[in-house]
């Protein structure tokens, strides 16, 4: 039985939690969580790009990080990642290799970009993820951007002047 809008919406509320508590420790405003085909929880990540120093800290490429080392691929393809904002390519790169088939983010790269500008702290990419899953031989769907005003609230002031 595949996952409902409804669970879909739930999950991702998860993830702008996290994204909150993630700038409330000091880090970017970002979270994720892995669900499996019943949208059960089974990790959950936030960013560490202050925390622990490292550039490629994002929620979504450590999130796939954990999930490669405790699941098979062949489990993945039936788990979803949900993200407060849509991977960018780095992340969409794990998501692709970690082999997880679906992904079902906030808001989308190109408003995030539109929200940060060039900040030095987040050089987004205006790349969607679909783009960067299609050039792949591996199936993702994804679904997104949902709940975009929602997802953009966790950012408020936070890029200004960093």
């Amino acid at each position: 039985m595949p996952i409902s809008k409804k669970t879909d919406i739930d999950l991702l509320r998860q993830t702008i939690e996290l994204a909150r508590l993630s700038r409330a420790r000091g880090d970017h405003p970002f979270g994720a969580l892995l669900a499996d085909g019943e949208g059960n929880v089974l990790l959950h990540a936030m960013n560490t790009c202050s925390t622990k120093g490292d550039r490629t800290g994002h929620a979504e490429r450590n999130l796939m990080t954990e999930a490669s080392k405790l699941y098979d691929v062949d489990f993945l393809a039936s788990c979803t990642m949900y993200t407060s904002a849509e991977p960018c390519v780095m992340c969409a790169g794990s998501v692709y290799w970690t082999g997880v088939g679906r992904v079902v983010h906030g808001m989308s790269e190109k408003a995030l970009k539109d929200l940060i500008g060039p900040d030095p702290e987040n050089l987004t990419m205006d790349m969607p993820c679909i783009n960067v899953f299609g050039a792949g031989q591996r199936k993702i769907e994804v679904v997104g951007p949902l709940l975009e005003e929602e997802s953009a609230v966790v950012h408020d002031g936070f890029w200004v002047g960093l």
